[in-house]
């Protein structure tokens, strides 16, 4: 037990801190990024393949063509050397690349996706302030049910008049003041129905 105790102490306790041999490089993660994506930028082009290839073809021809001089004769090692190097270091650089353009489309869709979202609230929130407006420009009356309520009241008035009249007529009683009144208000709800009437008629034509 008293091993146990003295091993899980041991374990709890923080070591020391090793000193590294090799030296700590602080890169810029950004810089390197972007040397990162423009370096498979252009390793992507056409530019790059042709001078890859004539480059390539004009080592090979030297070679062959240099005899026992030759830097690097039949099998071409050297050539061999470099592109491999050139493979290994191009494989990561492309990944970088590729993880940074990732991480940005990432971004980019989140914000689309916010955006659609509040364009949604939006349109939703404007929907329901149509519909009300809607509605409460329906509830309201409006030039022509005025103007139609008030030319059916003078025609009931007139014909209540008439009515009058005719009972009148009918008796064979003169008319009195209050029936002078009356023929009164009749004239003056005709001659206040007749500019209606002819306002409605032109408005109609129009």
């Amino acid at each position: 037990m008293a091993r146990r105790t003295g091993s899980a102490d041991r374990l709890n306790t923080p070591g020391r801190r090793r000193r590294s041999l090799l030296p700590r490089f602080r890169l810029d993660q950004d810089a390197f990024g972007r040397f990162a994506e423009g370096f498979a930028r252009y390793m992507g082009t056409a530019r790059f393949l042709a001078w890859m290839t004539v480059i390539i073809i004009v080592w090979l021809v030297y070679n062959l063509t240099a005899g026992e001089t030759a830097p690097d004769p039949f099998p071409f090692i050297f050539l061999t050397l470099l592109l491999s190097l050139q493979a290994s270091y191009a494989a990561p650089l492309i990944l970088l690349a590729q993880n940074r353009q990732e991480a940005r489309d990432r971004i980019s869709l989140e914000d689309d996706r916010r955006q659609a979202a509040q364009s949604r609230d939006d349109m939703d929130f404007l929907a329901r302030e149509i519909a009300g407006l809607r509605m409460s420009v329906g509830e309201l009356a409006t030039r022509d049910f005025i103007r139609a309520e008030v030319r059916n009241e003078l025609r009931a008035l007139l014909a209540e008049l008439d009515a009058e009249d005719a009972e009148r007529a009918e008796g064979g009683q003169p008319r009195s003041k209050g029936g002078r009144k009356k023929g009164r208000k009749k004239d003056a709800a005709r001659a206040g129905e007749e500019p209606e009437e002819g306002f409605g008629t032109g408005s109609t034509g129009g």
